[in-house]
């Protein structure tokens, strides 16, 4: 495919590291560095490193079946157009509204928090300033080539990577008893487990966190959206997707494994920082700087892989010529400008209902985003179930796909499964049941708005002729 001119093409610019890198730093967010301190209070030690292990293998099945998907049909937008082609196309426009609402919103939110985050440097500057400044700087990364932003979105996440392994190693440092904690003692691995048992709210607690881990998993699924701007996206998709969840899995079972075991479960909570508990009872200088730091470079490549999706979604949704066409156009180095503007315009909007109304509007926005990406998860696996199943009743062979799908059909099946599951687990959960009253209606009018759209363009059809 040739770079792009005018002829509505991105350009093939994304190497492999830079896709790992992209999906990594979509993934590794405030879910692990705060929201993981929620997960330990709810379910405990063991129950959270189970449900972090529950977590890594939907998401390891959802990107095994990305993965077929993707390099057989490479393109922008990519699991919206294979729910619409496989499932129905009121689905993929409903599954493409879905995913962009979960980026936009997820981008008020973090430059809010970025901006909280610099109060602890510079109290005297307004957080509104600093939200707007970071605003402007992940508008640019995104807005001037694809190569830009890519390499921008490499550095933002190595922080995060590099960070993660020394917790890691430090933290195993002080399980083992090789670095004492900051009281001069020894932390030995199983007393937090025993302390306060292995299931301390029973099973039925870990099932009501399964969305929270889903959600803290969220974003491995942007390796499908930049398979249109890949490099050779049949050899760049599958290596990317096995060194991303091996990374993951690594990254995230490894950390949760410390953080359970020298976290105790009544200091576990979303107020501070897991990771800021964890490294003063180690005794570890500067901890507290050294993770605001940290997870501000992690909340700037949330937004800078979210702006990247959230404006691809839109543009994909053009494409397919269900919103204007003026959302498709690209500029002369392959970017969807308009997309952009008006991705950003949402995370805007997002920004402003935390002033007008922080209780109402923004918490049913992120209600549903939060559900917004298992639906999603949902997707991928019976579009490729259905995929593969139209493709042998048309008569080709398996064995000429470049890439499938291990263990099929179990893989589409058990990952549709376990992400529903999380969707039933919230129901039981006061605090999470939100996302369903909010979520399903929010579906219902993206079914409906499509089926109305295409009614409408047809009878402007019929009355042309």
């Amino acid at each position: 495919m040739e770079d792009q001119n005018h002829n509505g093409q991105f350009q093939r610019k994304m190497q492999t590291r830079h896709i790992v890198m992209l999906s990594l730093g979509g993934v590794i967010g405030t879910g692990l560095f705060v929201s993981s301190g929620y997960t330990i209070q709810q379910a405990g030690p063991m129950g959270t490193i189970l449900s972090y292990l529950v977590g890594a293998v939907a998401v390891y099945l959802v990107m095994l079946c990305l993965g077929e998907l993707s390099v057989h049909m490479p393109e922008t937008g990519s699991f919206h157009s294979y729910a619409a082609k496989y499932i129905g196309p009121g689905t993929g426009y409903t599954v493409a509204w879905l995913y962009w609402l979960t980026w936009t919103v997820a981008l008020g939110s973090e430059f809010t928090a970025a901006g909280l985050l610099m109060q602890r440097w510079f109290p005297s500057i307004n957080v509104w300033i600093w939200s707007g400044l970071f605003a402007i700087l992940i508008f640019l990364l995104n807005a001037l080539t694809v190569k830009f932003f890519a390499e921008s979105e490499f550095w933002f996440a190595s922080v995060k990577v590099i960070t993660i392994l020394l917790f890691i190693v430090i933290g195993a440092g002080a399980i083992f008893g090789i670095i004492p904690m900051a009281d001069g003692g020894t932390t030995p691995f199983f007393s937090n487990f025993t302390a306060s048992g292995w299931f301390p709210n029973g099973v039925f607690g870990i099932l009501m966190t399964m969305l929270a881990v889903n959600f803290a998993f969220s974003g491995t699924e942007l390796i499908g959206i930049a398979a249109g701007e890949a490099e050779e996206p049949e050899k760049t998709i599958p290596k990317a997707i096995h060194t991303t969840l091996w990374r993951l899995i690594i990254f995230f079972i490894g950390t949760i494994v410390v953080l359970s075991a020298l976290l105790p479960m009544s200091e576990a909570g979303v107020t501070d920082s897991p990771f800021v508990v964890v490294l003063e009872r180690i005794g570890v200088p500067y901890a507290a700087d050294v993770m605001n730091f940290v997870v501000l470079t992690a909340i700037l490549s949330a937004a800078n892989s979210g702006l990247y999706a959230s404006s691809r979604m839109l543009w994909s949704l053009a494409d397919k010529k269900t919103i204007s066409p003026k959302f498709a156009k690209l500029t002369g180095k392959g970017i969807p400008l308009n997309a952009l503007i008006l991705s950003m315009l949402g995370g805007g909007l997002s920004l402003l209902s935390m002033l007008v109304s922080p209780d109402q509007v923004y918490i049913i926005l992120v209600s549903i985003s939060g559900l917004a990406v298992v639906v999603v998860w949902m997707s991928i696996s019976l579009s490729q179930l259905l995929f593969r199943r139209r493709y042998i009743q048309e008569g080709h062979a398996v064995q000429d796909l470049k890439y499938r799908t291990p263990l099929y059909p179990f893989a589409p099946i058990a990952s549709f499964v376990l992400s529903l599951a999380s969707c039933i687990g919230i129901a039981f959960d006061p605090t999470q049941r939100i996302a369903l009253y909010c979520g399903i209606p929010f579906i219902i009018i993206c079914y409906i708005s499509y089926y109305l759209t295409m009614y409408i363009k047809s009878r402007q059809v019929t009355n042309s002729k």
